[in-house]
């Protein structure tokens, strides 16, 4: 048969880009086999494919091809890179494996275990691969990219499940009986300024808020520039309470705090209140070890007229308390892209917080400065009515308020 080479090499140009590697051989073959004589020659030629191939193909046509979803017969192709470079495997595993990247020994041991350096460090092995095949080799060793995860607690107290379920039952019983249950806690402690804060917020595209390069607090402020927010969270009624401090967050800022809840909430929502329990910390300004706390709580006690009952959570738990994840996790998220320019836009933002499942916060600037150091006497500390619980009175007790005493 007679062929214009010119059309069959249009036909070629406009089908094969079309075609996989199955589809190609087929319309070769097939081709070579229609023109006869010459036609595997100019099907090469025509086609750019060469001439082995084509006369492949052109038998495979003859003896019948059945459709089928691979591109190559079973065991064709390049052989895997693990095959060819034996050991490749195992000494990626030996860079990254949890045990023996800690190695002292270790090349990496100090440096970023990126796809990169692992592939450098490969190659100084002797042996040939890219970055891209190492993050392939990678999730096939079942590795993926990793934070840390903040999971160990340390040292834990013996008792640590003891109190947790004590401090469970006197709130279980106080709810029970009507009387209000608060948890307290400082909030992480921000800059006040244009400073850059975490998370992103919309905004029209290329006019991100301008904030300072470095987060530097204001020395001209002195320990101003920091906003300090105490937190109280009415479990009952899922409601809470921030004083805004930026002195000092110590223990008479605290229970400052609380008064102001009482004051602007609690009385209001419990008001045939007789006593109430307080959920707090370990340590920070609302401590067990800290006189200050007790002698500022009785005072509170003797004010308010109620029974104040504290329950604390053991050493090294704080991330339990509710508080935490309650009210100050929704505050973070509702101000997450916004620089804290101000006391005000901080107070603002928190009192702006609410859920779909009904928390509300309120907030308030307390300006009323809180001296560190400030020393509570023995006396003072003896004229403070407490009276500790059976199970641990260093984290559980309570403090009468219609004790009479000395709380000068």
């Amino acid at each position: 048969m007679e062929v214009n080479e010119a059309r069959l090499a249009r036909f070629f140009a406009v089908v094969l880009p079309h075609m996989d590697e199955v589809q190609r051989r087929v319309v070769a073959g097939a081709m070579a086999e229609m023109l006869g004589r010459g036609g595997k020659t100019a099907v090469a030629e025509a086609s750019g494919m060469s001439r082995n191939t084509v006369i492949k193909a052109e038998r495979e046509v003859v003896e019948g091809l059945e459709p089928t979803g691979r591109l190559r017969a079973p065991g064709g192709g390049d052989k895997p890179l693990t095959e060819k470079q034996p050991g490749l495997l195992e000494a990626l595993d030996n860079l990254v494996h949890p045990a023996t990247r800690g190695d002292p020994m270790s090349l990496l041991r100090w440096t970023s275990k990126s796809a990169a350096k692992l592939a450098d460090e490969l190659v100084r092995q002797g042996y040939v691969v890219s970055t891209r095949t190492v993050l392939r080799l990678l999730h096939q060793l079942g590795y993926s990219l990793q934070a840390n995860a903040k999971v160990t607690e340390g040292a834990q107290h013996p008792d640590r499940d003891g109190q947790f379920g004590y401090l469970n039952e006197m709130a279980a019983r106080f709810l029970a009986d009507g009387q209000p249950v608060i948890s307290t806690d400082t909030k992480k402690k921000e800059l006040v300024g244009d400073y850059k804060n975490g998370g992103q917020e919309w905004s029209p595209g290329g006019e991100p808020e301008r904030v300072q390069v470095h987060d530097f607090a204001d020395k001209a402020l002195g320990q101003r520039g920091k906003a300090i927010p105490y937190g109280v969270y009415d479990l009952a009624n899922d409601e809470g309470w921030v004083s805004v401090g930026d002195v000092a967050d110590t223990a008479e800022f605290a229970v400052e705090a609380i008064r102001k809840w009482w004051a602007q909430m609690g009385k209001d929502r419990f008001p045939d209140a007789k006593r109430l329990l307080i959920t707090a910390d370990a340590g920070g300004s609302n401590g067990y070890r800290l006189r200050a706390w007790k002698y500022h709580l009785a005072r509170l006690a003797a004010e308010t007229g109620l029974d104040i009952t504290c329950c604390h959570y053991p050493p090294g738990t704080s991330k339990w308390n509710r508080i935490e994840h309650r009210m100050f996790s929704f505050i973070t998220m509702n101000w997450r892209g916004r620089p804290l320019t101000s006391l005000r836009t901080i107070i603002e933002l928190i009192s702006a917080t609410a859920t779909t499942t009904g928390l509300t916060i309120q907030a308030d600037y307390d300006p009323n400065p809180y001296p560190k150091g400030v020393k509570i006497t023995d006396a003072q500390l003896a004229a403070v009515p407490l009276r500790r619980h059976e199970w641990h009175g260093e984290w559980n007790y309570t403090i009468v308020a219609n004790a009479q005493s000395d709380l000068a």
